[in-house]
């Protein structure tokens, strides 16, 4: 008897945005208030930002996590308990263990013992925390895969240094994996490069109680731009080969959310229309690995992505990591 392939497919998405929203123009007035020079022409010019979203004192990771989760869980009429797995992406956890996705899996009320784990690769995370359930879905071990990206990254940044604080926000976005006899991540593609770690971190640690080194973000922009629009063309052709599938052949384009010149960059190499590409980084700024299910689920509900059409997401962050992922809705 013929055995029948398992494949993944996405069924269910999900997002969340802290209620406090902070414009170009209020965040230039409380910078002023430091000595820090900016304006909403400044940082629109130069990344494409207008707002962000910011997380308040009370709330953490996990909790926006929480809500992104259940918006897709809903969407896929799914009950938490049915989740196999659980796996976050993220780069701010709300402590240094237990895992976020722990915690999450706890304020799901999931209790059937099914393993979860956090996943790192900064602003990649997202796309190798799917590589990684589709992979386990693939190969039999688990049916249903929550996979999440959340990130609080104004808790890391320097609202001294206006080349990094201006950029990010908070934000979680959320996907739920089932087992499928259809194929629905089609081809995935990750890489890092550990000899680029400097060029975008958070360098401190926690030391005898404090934190040895520094707590903020620190960003060479430039390395980063001229690392980013290389390894993104390559990993996204990569992916797309693997899936024997042409880039005019994809209908939408989610790249991570970081600045709108790489991602026209990326869309140029492609020679994709920017039409075709998914663009949320002038309400969100950049959410780190929560900024690829974000965009996905404002498209998926807002109706531009329909089913059986191809999306292609990408992303690159500190590691330096790179990632692509080719997906059949």
């Amino acid at each position: 008897m013929a055995q029948t392939n398992i494949y993944s497919r996405i069924i269910g998405t999900g997002s969340f945005l802290p209620p406090r929203r902070v414009t170009n123009e209020e965040l230039a007035n409380q910078l002023a208030v430091r000595g820090v020079e900016t304006s909403d022409e400044w940082i629109f010019s130069r990344t494409g930002i207008r707002a962000r979203h910011f997380i308040s004192a009370e709330q953490n990771t996990s909790d926006l996590a929480l809500a992104a989760a259940q918006n897709a869980l809903d969407a896929a009429g799914l009950d938490p308990q049915s989740v196999d797995l659980v796996i976050v992406a993220t780069s701010t956890p709300d402590q240094i263990f237990p895992s976020t996705a722990c915690l999450l899996q706890r304020k799901l009320g999931i209790s059937n013992g099914g393993p979860a784990f956090d996943v790192q690769a900064v602003c990649s995370g997202f796309v190798y925390a799917l590589t990684m359930a589709d992979n386990f879905i693939r190969s039999g071990a688990y049916r249903t895969v929550l996979v999440v990206g959340a990130e609080t990254f104004s808790r890391l940044l320097d609202f001294d240094d206006r080349t990094t604080c201006v950029l990010f926000g908070d934000g979680a976005g959320a996907v739920v994996l089932g087992a499928s006899a259809e194929p629905g991540i089609l081809a995935n593609a990750l890489h890092a490069d550990g000899s680029q770690a400097e060029i975008l971190c958070v360098p401190g640690r926690p030391q005898a109680g404090v934190i040895a080194g520094s707590a903020f973000l620190h960003m060479d922009g430039r390395a980063v731009l001229k690392l980013a629009v290389n390894v993104l063309e390559k990993v996204a052709l990569e992916a797309l080969a693997k899936a024997q599938l042409a880039p005019e052949q994809i209908d939408w384009l989610i790249p991570h959310q970081a600045n709108i010149r790489i991602m026209q960059g990326t869309c140029r190499k492609l020679n994709l229309p920017f039409e075709r590409m998914v663009v949320t980084v002038d309400q969100h700024g950049n959410t780190s690995a929560a900024s690829i299910p974000l965009a996905l689920d404002q498209a998926v509900r807002d109706g531009r992505i329909k089913q059986d059409q191809h999306i292609l997401i990408e992303g690159v962050g500190g590691g330096f990591t790179w990632g692509a992922s080719v997906i059949r809705f």
